[in-house]
């Protein structure tokens, strides 16, 4: 497991607060390592539910939503937000599919940022660039932290990810959904996104044949849950 980087209490964005809403661990957890590094303070909503609950107790500074969620669209969350009054100073849209930037844009989002997201200083820059001013003095501050070591998130995470899948992948096989049900297509996209976060191509490709081949369905479905099952027979020990 990697070591864990110690808050920055004086980073570009120290103080800012960060609501990320992400259903995948392992993608969050390289956000959570982002936000060490640069002071903010993050807390994850895995879902639109979740992330209205959060948004009912307390409105953060800056917003990040991925695009596809379990329970629906992280735009439409976006687009909601926008005709607030009170909302996050910065909205940003986020997914591993860079044809997803124009409808971000429409939806409100003030910028995209592409998964996985391994620029600290994209990370930033993004952010900094749309606060509200009066935040200038955190400008100077951007390349003391723009080239720190290497991020990597924590490898559990990204099993956990998996073995969510697998889980889910078990129950659609059981009652034989096909690849154009929008359970099979959001774990499709799921776990495409997982495997690009964790340089996994051979699970990435998989998914994405799922993605495309909607008529056939079952037979790529039994594929990717096999290979997802043997990532997952790699797991080390805890």
């Amino acid at each position: 497991m990697p070591s864990p980087l110690p808050l920055a209490p004086r980073g570009p964005l120290s103080g800012v607060s960060l609501l990320l809403v992400e259903d995948s661990r392992f993608a969050s957890d390289a956000t959570r390592l982002m936000c060490r590094h640069t002071g903010m303070r993050m807390r994850r909503a895995g879902s639109l539910e979740t992330a209205w609950r959060h948004l009912s107790r307390d409105c953060p500074d800056v917003l990040i939503a991925d695009v596809g969620l379990p329970d629906g669209c992280g735009l439409a969350l976006i687009a909601r937000l926008k005709a607030l009054r009170t909302r996050p100073a910065v909205l940003l849209a986020t997914s591993g599919d860079p044809g997803h930037r124009d409808a971000a844009r429409q939806a409100g989002a003030q910028g995209f940022l592409e998964k996985p997201v391994a620029s600290l200083a994209r990370f930033q820059s993004a952010i900094l660039a749309h606060l509200p001013e009066g935040d200038e003095e955190r400008q100077p501050s951007l390349a003391a932290c723009a080239a720190p070591a290497r991020l990597e998130p924590d490898r559990l995470a990204y099993y956990d990810d998996l073995a969510a899948a697998r889980r889910s992948f078990a129950a659609l096989s059981r009652i034989r959904r096909r690849a154009e049900d929008p359970g099979v297509a959001y774990l499709s996209r799921f776990v495409r996104g997982v495997a690009r976060s964790a340089d996994d191509p051979d699970l990435e490709r998989a998914a994405r044949r799922l993605s495309r081949d909607a008529r056939r369905g079952a037979p790529e479905l039994v594929q990717l849950f096999d290979l997802v099952d043997a990532r997952l027979r790699e797991r080390p020990p805890i």
